[in-house]
């Protein structure tokens, strides 16, 4: 079988290193792909967005089953493309990848299924978003409507930072026109948990859950990032919270959906906040999350291939779905600078005994060398039967890899440890 996966990070890594696990996976290609991805498929300079280039590529080769991974191609329709050229796919239509691609439309699907989420209100008016927030409680939440790179969503702690924030997303359009609607909402407190989950448009079936760290710095200091290290299961994220979210969210959301008529088949990720009221919705991505996939999938016991394929043909209620006991540390090795200014060009060197455990995200072949190409340059992971003993591992993997300008999170982890403790 020969298999497309459309992208070009850590997450792309983790998702072909697992799809060749299938011995029925007899080759397969990545759109744009990296340096690293290089190693373990065949890669094409064609980008994600490139949605007439990866039809072409992909009846060119012959392709037998696609997977579309960021969620830029899968709100533009590159899984509608590639459907109407005969490929099977793993990912949502464009209609259902509107759930991350606007979160206005996201906002009022919770609101009119009863899903629970933030309060929140939208503007399409800078004036009157900054009227609005005369008299809003603060802390707040600002949110750009459309897709933004991670980056359109500012925690507005005083009323001069939410202004600020309307003025740079709706006046200075520093998002372009995915800042032309806002969402202003509540602001929840309580532990943050990933949850990516499998589904058909009926069935669902949560994955590992997993805990995200987003700040450049150690304690949660420093700017928002596309996240600098994971760790899976998330503790705070317990059977009772588990069943309260299948039967509140999970499900409602994957009805909701097809009741409006946009029937979502793929990766539905959950970012949810576990709130004194019970777990909330603060997003939806359309896809599997990054870093998270790199310590969900690690502990994937089943086959991804045969999973993907059960989702695809609905028929997932049929196909076993089974995670390992144990637990798993991701440690995202950065250049210096990111997410702001950053230097490349730095060549990287992995110890041959852990490459199977490193996804690589910003890296390229130069003179036959793996070069530094990226903020976020690569993840190092382990597994252990417990979470203390994957955190050091996966810590003494990453003090091997070497590249100048190097830096990373001393702390993933670490509040997941003092739950675990009771601390």
């Amino acid at each position: 079988m020969k298999i497309l996966v459309v992208g070009g990070g850590g997450r792309e890594h983790a998702i072909i290193k697992k799809l060749k696990e299938n011995p029925a996976a007899e080759k397969i290609y990545a759109l744009p792909g990296n340096g690293g991805i290089a190693e373990d498929a065949e890669c094409a300079a064609i980008g994600a967005k490139d949605l007439e280039g990866i039809v072409r590529f992909a009846r060119e080769k012959g392709i037998d089953y696609a997977v579309v991974a960021p969620d830029d191609p899968l709100v533009l329709g590159c899984v509608d493309a590639l459907e109407a050229a005969g490929i099977p796919c793993f990912g949502p239509r464009r209609n259902a990848a509107i759930i991350e691609g606007s979160k206005v439309f996201s906002k009022f699907l919770m609101k009119k299924y009863g899903i629970p989420t933030a309060a929140f209100e939208v503007f399409d008016d800078p004036a009157a978003a900054l009227s609005y927030l005369d008299s809003a409680p603060v802390p707040t939440v600002v949110k750009a409507d459309g897709l933004a790179l991670g980056k359109g969503v500012t925690v507005a702690m005083t009323r001069d930072e939410a202004r600020a924030a309307v003025r740079e997303i709706m006046e200075d359009r520093k998002f372009g026109d995915s800042g032309s609607r806002i969402v202003i909402e509540e602001y929840l407190e309580g532990p943050e948990v990933s949850v990516l989950a499998f589904t058909d448009g009926e069935t669902v079936v949560p994955m590992v859950s997993s805990m995200d760290h987003k700040r450049a710095g150690d304690g949660d200091t420093g700017p928002n990032t596309g996240g600098m290290g994971t760790i899976a299961p998330n503790p705070f994220y317990t059977e009772a919270v588990a069943d309260t979210c299948m039967r509140t969210i999970f499900l409602p959301t994957v009805r909701a959906m097809r009741a409006e008529g946009r029937e979502f088949r793929g990766c539905l990720y959950f970012g949810l906040m576990i709130t004194r009221d019970g777990p909330k919705v603060i997003e939806y991505n359309c896809r599997f999350g990054d870093p998270e996939t790199q310590v969900v999938l690690p502990l994937l016991e089943s086959d991804l291939l045969d999973i993907m394929r059960a989702v695809t043909e609905g028929r997932l209620k049929d196909c076993p779905v089974r995670f390992r006991p144990g637990a798993c540390c991701c440690v995202v090795l950065a250049s210096r600078g990111y997410p702001g200014a950053y230097e490349k060009g730095f060549e990287i060197t992995v110890p041959a005994e852990i490459r199977d455990a490193v996804y690589v995200a910003g890296a390229a072949r130069r003179d036959g060398k793996l070069v530094t190409s990226g903020g976020r340059v690569l993840g190092v992971t382990a597994t252990a039967d417990t979470l203390e003993d994957a955190v050091a591992k996966a810590y003494a993997r990453a003090e091997t890899v070497r590249f100048e300008n190097r830096f990373y999170r001393r702390d993933i982890g670490a509040r997941a440890l003092k739950a675990l403790r009771g601390e």
